[in-house]
């Protein structure tokens, strides 16, 4: 006679399959050092000219710096180490439109990541105001110095940031959706 004890047990099926520790710190640092940069570029640009508004245009110069290189360390990490696919149940249920929705979200994230601060020191350059990196190195301009050249620039890193800050609204509209509405486990996936 078998006892309880000897019976096989019911295993669950395994839980989705997470991303790696590197790749949610990555995630989590940009997310939150992108909501920061975006908060004091709208805060800097409606202050007076003032040696307060020079200090806050440099620390959001050199964010904008390290947010560069934080993204071409994730997309690095990204093409190295794969992203888990989305777990089968979630994926049969989702319709294609919300399927195309999270691929071109991510995508245009990912493009914006080097745009926005390329066009930024593009911006800069142009304008005649050199990046210096912490007070310390200053980086070569990206393009020559034109008057003309800025004043085209400048309105394109003002119009991609604000289409990457609506494209984080939407992918943690799409996120909590999962979270909240869905239950599905999705989030857990990039939480420590």
């Amino acid at each position: 006679m078998n006892h309880p004890a000897d019976a096989p047990r019911h295993v669950d099926a395994a839980p989705p399959r997470r991303y790696t520790r590197t790749a949610m710190l990555l995630h989590w640092i940009l997310a939150l050092a992108l909501i920061g940069l975006f908060a004091v570029g709208l805060y800097m640009t409606s202050l007076p000219f003032s040696p307060q508004r020079l200090k806050l245009y440099n620390w959001h110069k050199w964010a904008g710096v390290t947010i560069l290189a934080l993204s071409a360390l994730r997309l690095l990490w990204r093409l190295v180490h794969r992203p888990p696919p989305l777990p089968a149940a979630i994926a049969h249920a989702m319709p294609a439109w919300q399927k195309m929705a999270h691929h071109a979200t991510h995508g245009l994230l990912y493009l914006l990541f080097f745009a926005v601060p390329l066009i930024g020191w593009a911006y800069s350059s142009a304008a005649g105001f050199p990046i210096v990196f912490l007070g310390l190195w200053q980086l070569p301009d990206f393009v020559p110095v034109s008057k003309e050249l800025a004043e085209a620039i400048k309105p394109w890193h003002e119009i991609t940031a604000f289409a990457m800050a609506g494209l984080v609204v939407l992918h943690v509209a799409g996120a909590l959706k999962h979270h909240i509405v869905d239950r599905d486990g999705l989030l857990s996936r990039m939480l420590p």
